[in-house]
């Protein structure tokens, strides 16, 4: 297959549904024509583009995954039905499924990072420790969150107790998320240092 540029940029207009038989671009698009394939992107883009991106809020994320949608189309085109359905409620519906499954995926990965940074930081304490001890390891992680540069407690503090994820945490300091992800990772691995048994304050 050809490699198109399928960004919602290269489209110069939105073709009605009355402009062309989007079934059958989907049945040539199975067949493996290429032209379809470009005709179905061209009058249908901007809607699909539009779906995804009321999902996920995220214009980067909504590219990435308005491509993948068309990616399953160029497949996938050969399963669609007629008869279960209208071709772009087809079309619609994997693009509103892929979505969904970009959230859900974004919204784990960040879960697992969180509970894995807090698994970092909480104590191996019994069941049983008394309150003296937790209230004494609060204070040690206080001290350890002083320990950290300005611009890593910010951002730890984003993350791991409110909540936000890295992306939620580049927009809230008016960063790029690379450097996000490289202030918790440092503030992080210093925090650990600073927890460790023996540590001299």
């Amino acid at each position: 297959m050809t490699v198109l540029d399928i960004s919602p940029a290269t489209a110069t207009r939105t073709v009605t549904d009355s402009d062309i038989d989007l079934a059958d671009l989907l049945r040539r698009v199975g067949g493996g024509d290429h032209a379809a394939f470009a005709s179905l992107y061209d009058s249908t883009c901007e809607r699909v583009f539009g779906m995804v991106q009321r999902v996920l809020r995220d214009p980067g994320y909504s590219e990435e995954t308005t491509q993948e949608v068309y990616l399953e189309v160029w497949r996938s085109a050969s399963a669609f039905d007629p008869a279960a359905g209208s071709a772009l409620s087809w079309l619609i519906t994997m693009a509103h499924r892929r979505a969904v499954d970009r959230v859900r995926s974004e919204t784990a990965s960040h879960r697992r990072t969180t509970e894995y940074g807090l698994a970092s930081l909480r104590p191996e304490v019994d069941e049983v420790s008394d309150a003296v001890e937790i209230r004494a390891r609060r204070r040690e992680v206080r001290d350890g969150m002083d320990s950290l540069t300005n611009l890593q407690r910010e951002s730890v503090e984003l993350a791991y107790f409110q909540g936000l994820t890295y992306r939620e945490v580049a927009d809230r300091l008016g960063i790029g998320l690379p450097a996000v992800k490289s202030r918790i990772r440092d503030g992080m691995r210093r925090l650990r240092t600073h927890l460790e048994p023996g540590h001299a304050a």
